[in-house]
């Protein structure tokens, strides 16, 4: 149904895609408190002011982006032409692709299927969103609000489990995207690869921070504390591990130990901390715990553990590369601190293992940031701050390598989900003559000569 409204309308104008932008802001107006209730609900904790932060608000920043910069991004663009095409010219024309899927994970529910499909209704194209079956309540609450504001062949939402998401990522889609793991991601690649289909990759890794030794503990560490326990750590570019100078190591712990207490005076029963998502994840975390102190690692529990999903922070300190909590990507309330003795070794570990869907650095010495910058590889970086280089819509998110390919955001979703077609106009005053035959020896002649020159 979306293929053939498309072929009826392959370039909506830019009324057109106001006008679906405009209702998906009214959709979000209408039932944000539901959508906020049902995902509390699905968590079992989570509070609705970390909900508007973390999910509402940031769509709704993105919307006024889109409408603001639509009609720029829309223009034809003009392209260098070669002088031995002159007068003609060259330009880029952006057309929507089409029908583009977009398959969106548990953690982020409201952001991560919406914030991409405000870029693909800006791009002109139709789409269908499946999101994840762990989050049911919200999954069917997102279907019924689109259903109210858009047609079936515009945007549409399929609730159902891992086999439907199969099925749905093995469609000859024109574009797919795909928020989640980096195993599950590698399996999307397979199943599009088969039809040849485009894919937005937004996965994961160990994202770390490098605090350096002229970080001033006292005045950034609730931006740290902050952007690990938001969601409980459940966030794709959440701090995964923080890399300490050697003589640092005691007032770093202490110094986040403190920030955290402070956001949060206690864990369980606190209803601004989230819990985590099920009891699956919480076993994992479990896991990656004791590994670590069965390995030698030094435990240090914010508080004593409950018998809910509110999982209180723990930091684990004299960890080494053999832990499974140093290989696994986290996705919780844990944070291995390693020492380092020079900046060199501490980007040297960042550079050892797969490229991060994040980075964070700390302290106030720019010769170091620069070389931190300079030397690492990652999805997006911020600078003594966590989390908000994601909230930019003037900047591109996404992955490098294992954590992902493709990015969206702004003007950059709207070029992923468009094709740029190159057009060459031909000016009636070009003869054209010299590359025509016969050829001459004195035509070959000159065709050297402005080679040459060329």
């Amino acid at each position: 149904m979306q293929r053939q409204a498309h072929a009826a309308d392959p370039a909506p104008s830019e009324a057109t895609r106001r006008d679906r932008l405009q209702r998906l802001g009214a959709l979000l107006d209408q039932h944000a408190e539901r959508f906020t209730a049902q995902i509390s609900q699905d968590f079992g904790t989570r509070a609705a002011a970390e909900i508007t932060v973390t999910e509402l608000v940031p769509i709704r920043s993105a919307i006024r982006h889109a409408r603001q910069y639509l009609r720029a991004w829309m223009r034809p663009r003009r392209a260098a032409t070669g002088w031995l095409f002159w007068p003609g010219h060259s330009r880029l024309l952006r057309q929507p692709l089409g029908v583009v899927g977009i398959v969106s994970p548990w953690n982020y529910p409201l952001l991560l299927a919406l914030s991409p499909l405000v870029d693909v209704l800006a791009a002109g194209n139709r789409a269908l969103l499946k999101p994840s079956e762990l989050t049911p309540c919200f999954a069917e609450g997102l279907r019924l609000a689109v259903a109210e504001f858009f047609a079936p062949d515009e945007v549409a939402v399929l609730t159902g489990d891992a086999t439907l998401g199969q099925a749905f990522c093995a469609q000859p889609f024109d574009h797919l995207v795909f928020t989640g793991s980096t195993a599950v991601g590698r399996l999307v690649a397979q199943a599009a690869a088969k039809n040849l289909t485009p894919v937005t990759l937004e996965l994961g890794g160990k994202s770390p921070v490098i605090v350096d030794a002229s970080c001033d503990l006292g005045k950034t560490m609730d931006r740290l504390a902050w952007g690990k326990l938001i969601n409980a750590g459940q966030t794709c570019i959440a701090p995964d591990y923080a890399l300490v100078p050697r003589a640092m190591v005691g007032a770093f712990a202490d110094a986040l130990r403190a920030s955290m207490l402070r956001l949060y005076p206690t864990f369980q029963g606190n209803p601004d901390y989230t819990s985590i998502a099920s009891d699956r994840h919480l076993a994992r975390l479990q896991a990656l715990v004791a590994d670590a102190q069965q390995q030698g690692a030094t435990v240090v529990e914010l508080e004593s553990t409950g018998t809910g999903r509110q999982m209180p922070p723990v930091l684990l300190l004299n960890v080494h590369a053999g832990m499974r909590v140093l290989q696994e990507e986290i996705f919780g309330p844990l944070l291995p601190i390693v020492p380092y003795d020079t900046l060199d070794e501490a980007t040297a570990f960042v550079n050892a293992r797969d490229k991060p869907l994040a980075l964070y650095w700390f302290g106030t010495d720019t010769a170091h940031r620069d070389q931190v910058l300079a030397q690492t590889q990652s999805g997006g970086v911020s600078i003594n701050d966590t989390l908000v280089h994601l909230a930019q819509d003037g900047l591109p998110f996404g992955g490098v390598g294992p954590s992902g390919q493709g990015h969206y955001h702004g003007e950059w979703g709207f070029r992923q989900f468009s094709f740029e077609k190159p057009v060459f106009l031909q000016s009636r005053w070009s003869g054209g003559g010299l590359v025509y035959p016969p050829y001459t020896p004195r035509i070959q002649q000159l065709l050297r000569w402005l080679g040459r020159r060329h």
